[in-house]
């Protein structure tokens, strides 16, 4: 087959239409096998011909039209032609009309939307009323004349009372055969649409999985940077004025022992709380920590270890969240050890005040500044700037080629988190 067609999606109305194929093919049978006291209306050769009909409807109900709206509806079409030819063939059709009608109207259910399923579902009915005007008139073609003639009992009555009986068992017949399609259309609806929820949800389920392997990802991710981050600005902070003092012992050791004694003695002291913090970041990783040291304790660090003569104004009157102080630290930190290391600075400047709901942090030098457009690269900037953007703040740096460097933050007091 080609992907035209597929194969019956429902094994459980597939059974359905089967059992109603049965039933057809037993009131089929039982004209084909003569009564001993009646004459066949039919040769038996239209009879054989009608369950071949049936036959064939049953068969073509394996595969159906995929998604081609023309083939679907050709396909339909076929279905009432074989089912009215059957009962044609066979003569009596009341009893063998209504389940072909049936699987006609389950076939287009798989088919259609509502609106086509109710047309099929109301041609269904007009066929079957029609077929019991045709059966009362004894209309025939090419010879073939369906129902048969009436009980001796039934003729013996008079015409109006005859009439009057034939009608009420045609009327009742349709309203029966009405509450059973509407009872079909509503049973094979609930069907799909279980099936529809079901084949939902498990894509949902599938949509659900690949979420949650997206947010893994991003949460490990989100992690590792959030641990480079500690170590580049915990630890970087002490190897770099580690480093500087190294460096005076070295200069200072040919001429003066004392001071070069003094720088070692304080390489050895960052040594060993550099040593300290990594001890305690790893402790602390699944936890946001506080800081071990404040914002003012960190600057008075860098004024005992640095030769930069840094102008401090610390201005808050409230303590701060720990998310936020943590933040402020490091950005702090990251920005004095990138002064120490790279800026050739004398001076710098940190003004730290809470304004109008909002954190405003400011950090100058006067050092030899870099070009911000060539220098965004280094893993301490994007730090910072990672750091304020988690807090849904601002970060702006400014620098000039010999003026210096200019960085401030802005954080809101009360983030707005998803």
């Amino acid at each position: 087959m080609t992907s035209t067609w597929q194969k019956h999606p429902f094994r459980l109305l597939l059974y359905l239409e089967w059992i109603l194929l049965g039933i057809s093919l037993f009131g089929a049978f039982s004209f084909v096998i003569p009564h001993p006291h009646h004459q066949m209306s039919h040769p038996a050769g239209f009879n054989l011909a009608g369950i071949v009909c049936i036959a064939v409807l049953g068969i073509t109900g394996l595969w159906l039209p995929k998604s081609n709206k023309f083939l679907q509806q050709l396909y339909i079409l076929s279905g009432f032609v074989f089912s009215w030819l059957a009962i044609f063939l066979i003569a009596r059709g009341e009893r063998v009309f209504p389940a072909l009608l049936l699987v006609v109207v389950i076939r287009a259910c798989l088919m259609f939307s509502w609106f086509r399923r109710i047309a099929v579902a109301i041609l269904a009915f007009t066929s079957f009323v029609t077929l019991q005007v045709m059966e009362l008139t004894r209309f025939s073609l090419f010879g073939l004349a369906l129902g048969r003639p009436l009980p001796r009992m039934l003729r013996r009555l008079p015409p109006e009372e005859l009439r009057s009986i034939w009608f009420s068992w045609m009327f009742n017949s349709a309203l029966l055969f009405a509450f059973v399609l509407a009872f079909v259309l509503l049973l094979v609806g609930a069907v799909l649409a279980e099936n529809s929820s079901r084949t939902k949800l498990a894509a949902a389920h599938r949509r659900l999985r690949e979420y949650a392997l997206q947010v893994e990802d991003r949460a490990t991710l989100q992690e590792r940077n959030r641990i480079a981050r500690e170590i580049h600005d915990s630890v970087g902070h002490y190897l770099t004025a580690q480093s500087i003092q190294l460096e005076n012992t070295v200069l200072f050791m040919a001429k003066d022992t004392a001071k070069a004694n003094a720088h070692l003695a304080k390489a050895r002291q960052l040594g060993k709380e550099a040593l300290s913090n990594i001890r305690t970041s790893v402790a602390a990783l699944r936890n946001s920590a506080e800081p071990t040291i404040s914002i003012a304790q960190l600057i008075a660090d860098y004024k005992s270890h640095t030769s930069l003569q840094i102008c401090d104004r610390l201005n808050l009157p409230s303590p701060l969240s720990t998310e936020i102080n943590i933040s402020l630290l490091r950005i702090i930190q990251e920005a004095l050890t990138n002064i120490t290391k790279h800026s050739q600075a004398t001076e710098a400047v940190i003004n730290l005040e809470t304004k109008e709901h909002q954190v405003l942090l400011s950090i100058e030098d006067n050092g030899i500044g870099f070009d911000p457009n060539h220098n965004t690269t280094g893993f301490g900037l994007q730090s910072m700037a990672e750091r304020t953007s988690a807090l849904e703040g601002k970060f702006i740096i400014r620098s000039q080629r010999d003026r210096g460097t200019q960085i401030k933050v802005q954080i809101p007091l009360f983030p707005h988190h998803d």
